[in-house]
């Protein structure tokens, strides 16, 4: 996957060898060096202007990739996505965990899930948020770590929102403005919100299980996102900010 998608003009590390150790067990990758800092440790050291610009370049370059990949899935995206995400949602309900708000999220995913029937699908980055990108010394942004599997990086594109960095609300528009070039279609919205709110809620059963440390954050992220959404009757979160738009180039 990384040797196609590095025939895109995307600032991300190229895949020089692959294979496996002595050992005959463990595998290796090899791949160039993509120098910057931590993005998510430089943006709030710059003005909301800085941030929406890079914001706008990082949804230029996952436009660039979902644009490019030039692949078919013989399966629907809907039957691909609630094979696993199905069963994930029904764990949450088997645990009984209630939270101001839970019924509204469990009620807009109802009403909105057949929005996931034809979608197109492409190859996904699969973690595409602010910790796996870095800025170098110029202000150019490069995007790292591709090596989640989620849903074998392919499924539908706007899918790879649900990562989006709303903590930099600058950053998280322009990301938004750039994919779409200010042109942003309102069924995205919609998609946008289930795909963020289906994590979330998702996310609960496996932090109680898998990571009890994590409960809190997950826990605060679905609060938020319901914040956001003015109790999920907003597809559009309040943190979207249109008056940025003018610093788009």
């Amino acid at each position: 996957m990384l040797q196609e998608i590095s025939k895109i003009e995307i600032p991300m590390p190229m895949p020089t060898a692959f294979g496996y150790c002595e050992n005959g067990r463990d595998i290796y990758t090899l791949l160039t060096w993509v120098d910057g800092k931590d993005a998510e440790k430089v943006l709030p050291g710059l003005s909301r202007e800085e941030q929406y610009c890079l914001g706008v370049r990082a949804g230029r370059i996952l436009k660039r990739l979902h644009d490019n990949s030039g692949l078919e899935c013989n399966e629907d995206w809907k039957s691909r996505y609630f094979s696993v995400i199905g069963p994930r949602l029904q764990a949450f309900r088997n645990e009984n965990i209630v939270f101001e708000g839970s019924a509204q999220v469990l009620q807009y995913l109802e009403a909105n899930k057949g929005l996931l029937a034809n979608r197109p699908q492409t190859y996904h980055h699969g973690d595409f948020h602010l910790g796996n990108m870095v800025i170098g010394d110029k202000g150019q942004l490069g995007v790292i770590d591709w090596d989640t599997a989620d849903f074998e990086n392919i499924g539908d594109p706007w899918y790879e929102f649900n990562r989006i960095g709303a903590q930099v609300s600058a950053f998280a528009t322009g990301q938004i403005d750039g994919y779409f070039d200010n042109s942003i279609p309102d069924v995205f919205w919609k998609l946008f919100t289930f795909y963020s709110a289906c994590s979330a809620i998702t996310s609960i059963v496996w932090a109680k299980y898998c990571a009890p440390e994590c409960m809190d954050e997950i826990m605060k992220l679905n609060m938020d996102i319901i914040r956001w959404h003015d109790g999920m009757r907003n597809p559009i979160p309040c943190w979207y900010d249109k008056s940025l738009k003018s610093h788009m180039a």
